[in-house]
């Protein structure tokens, strides 16, 4: 039995859920990275480190929603904190400023000396969405560049050159803008400048020539969250952008609190300008994060007559004279008591989640190696993911895109089947919940799978 029959023999309610959802939702989710074929698997509850779906099957969670759930599923530690923010605030939303936004802003700055100031958002997306804004205002330069192969979010501005056809993506050195969904704007492609990641030279040439119109260089420091910047191309692009007055930011919603507590802007050593957060910050909840220089956030500082609702001053409003950013749910009670909870856990669990993310790493390549399969565990921190190539190194997208995606997409099938979760193709995030049981059994599942297929 192959693989996907296996997965199909396995998840038939999955299944007829997904054919009644297709009747509810456009094409039975709502968000696009949920779906894979030939559908996905629909989960009931989950318990620490595991998944469990609506056929009873069992899962070793290594999604963990994409990354965000540091903790695993459920912690006790973070259910107490949401607990009794309710109980001792008695609403869930104040719409005012309270006190767990300094809380948690102080905790920010200790923990990211890059950040002399924050504003919250709901999602790492609407941070860099933010972030873009403040670049466009500080500096008054209304264009952007981005790595090809980094995402940043799914809007118009950053749509562009995330996973794009090799034959569409131009020379290696000097990659096109490639519009990556239905109804992002063209005007983009002019607006959006896109960079060949790990090539300093490359990079150098074209910011130079473009420096007088670019606000800023926005970047994954480690590349879909598992292929690093090296230290010398990191450094050099800190010190180009601060000659050419380029604002540098990391778009850290994947790597902050994953590489270490201080995100991997500590591991490199480089501060950028604008750095954004979200994802483990929320421990399990919505939530985003932009920081970085005094003078560059304060361009957001309300002043009096610089509110766009305020009617009374529509004659004489100051609005255009500050940068306008407002949310309902910014800062929202609930959701800041979780992420102080979880942020407090992780700094006396991180050591172990490291420890076990390499035991894993170590494990998967020595069971690759005989099998006699090339394979590299890439990544940092906690998280990784498991690259089928020949290359001796994977340092940006095109390099990727030369892996075996068929292999790995049926290794990915059999581990289903084993009780072991990640969305097929996807990178690997491990918790806090992740012990020797769960890494012994993930090992044990690969070596099935790998005989399987061998």
């Amino acid at each position: 039995m192959d693989a996907l029959m296996e997965y199909t023999k396995r998840t038939p309610n999955s299944r007829e859920f997904m054919n009644e959802a297709r009747q509810v939702m456009p094409g039975g989710v709502t968000a696009n990275i949920k779906a894979y074929d030939p559908y996905p698997v629909i989960m009931e509850k989950a318990s620490g480190a595991y998944l469990y779906d609506v056929d009873g099957n069992r899962y070793i969670d290594y999604l963990l929603s994409y990354g965000a759930l540091m903790l695993g599923h459920g912690h006790p530690v973070v259910k107490a904190a949401i607990q009794q923010q309710m109980e001792e605030h008695g609403t869930f939303l104040f719409g005012t400023p309270h006190e767990l936004e300094l809380q948690m802003g102080k905790k920010i700055m200790e923990l990211f000396p890059s950040m002399e100031r924050i504003r919250y958002t709901n999602s790492g997306t609407e941070a860099t969405l933010l972030a873009i804004r403040l670049a466009y205002a500080y500096t008054g330069k209304k264009k952007i560049a981005k790595f090809e192969g980094h995402y940043h979010g799914g809007y118009d501005q950053v749509l562009l050159s995330v996973n794009p056809p090799i034959t569409e993506a131009g020379p290696i050195h000097e990659p096109r803008s490639v519009i990556e969904s239905k109804g992002v704007d063209p005007y983009h492609q002019e607006h959006t400048i896109v960079l060949p990641f790990n090539d300093l030279d490359a990079v150098s040439d074209i910011l130079y020539k473009r420096k007088d119109e670019l606000a800023a260089v926005m970047m994954e420091p480690i590349q879909g969250g598992f292929i690093p910047a090296e230290p010398a191309f990191m450094e050099g692009l800190r010190k180009i952008t601060e000659e050419l007055r380029i604002l540098l930011i990391f778009d850290e919603v994947k790597t902050g609190f994953r590489l270490g507590m201080g995100g991997a802007q500590s591991v490199y050593g480089v501060h950028p300008d604008l750095t954004t957060l979200g994802k483990v910050l929320g421990g399990g909840f919505p939530v985003g994060v932009v920081g970085g220089k005094k003078d560059i956030l304060m361009s957001s500082a309300p002043s009096s007559s610089s509110d766009v609702f305020d009617s009374s001053q529509s004659k004489h409003s100051r609005a255009r004279d500050v940068l306008f950013h407002s949310g309902t749910y910014n800062g929202h009670p609930t959701i800041l008591a979780a992420g102080l909870a979880t942020i407090n856990v992780l700094q006396d669990e991180i050591g172990h989640v490291l420890s076990v993310t390499d035991q894993l790493k170590s494990g998967i390549q020595t069971i690759f190696a005989e099998r006699g399969i090339a394979m590299k565990p890439i990544g940092m921190g906690t998280i990784f993911n498991v690259v089928i190539t020949e290359l001796e190194e994977v340092k940006n997208y095109r390099e990727f895109q030369k892996s075996n995606f068929s292999l790995r997409r049926e290794l990915d099938f059999y581990l289903l089947s084993q009780g072991i979760y990640t969305k097929p193709l996807n990178r690997y995030s491990l918790s806090a919940m992740h012990g020797e049981k769960e890494i012994n059994h993930t090992l044990e599942a690969y070596d099935y799978a790998l005989s399987k297929m061998t």
